[in-house]
């Protein structure tokens, strides 16, 4: 699927330009623009928007992830990651409450699965490169 603001080269390289993409609207004051989708390995980027008072629900990463705020202030369980913040999230990390009162925008880096959490702990969802692909697909056919 071609997309807006990215070009990539015979030999996989890819130029994701955030200025030319359009965001995806993921509800609750929360906006991605997707960077990288890779089906092969789970791994996936997005340049994230957070309104404020956004807030993440309880979630658990079932891969690694990696992020880096650019603007605002992501608040969570680890602490307070201003601008000029690079954090890294272990497999299997939980995270209850993550959210910011300001707006926010950051980098963030993912591999395999997020499983979001009901306030019991049940799942409520899982998140990956196909629930991704997907949201993008059905704003692209709309």
């Amino acid at each position: 699927m071609k997309r807006k603001g990215i070009s990539t080269s015979e030999d996989g390289d890819i130029l994701a330009n955030i200025h030319q993409m359009d965001w995806l609207d993921v509800g609750a004051g929360t906006h991605f623009k997707v960077l990288r989708l890779c089906e092969t390995t789970g791994q996936w980027a997005l340049y994230v928007h957070m309104a404020p008072g956004a807030r993440f629900q309880a979630h658990r990463h079932e891969g690694n992830g990696q992020f880096f705020v650019t603007k605002g202030e992501l608040i969570y369980d680890a602490g307070r990651a201003t601008p000029g913040t690079y954090g890294f999230e272990p497999i299997f990390a939980t995270h209850l409450d993550a959210h910011c009162e300001q707006e926010t925008e950051m980098l963030f880096m993912g591999e395999g699965a997020v499983t979001y959490l009901h306030e019991d702990g049940s799942v409520d969802y899982v998140f990956n490169v196909q629930t991704l692909r997907d949201a993008l697909e059905s704003t692209v056919n709309s």
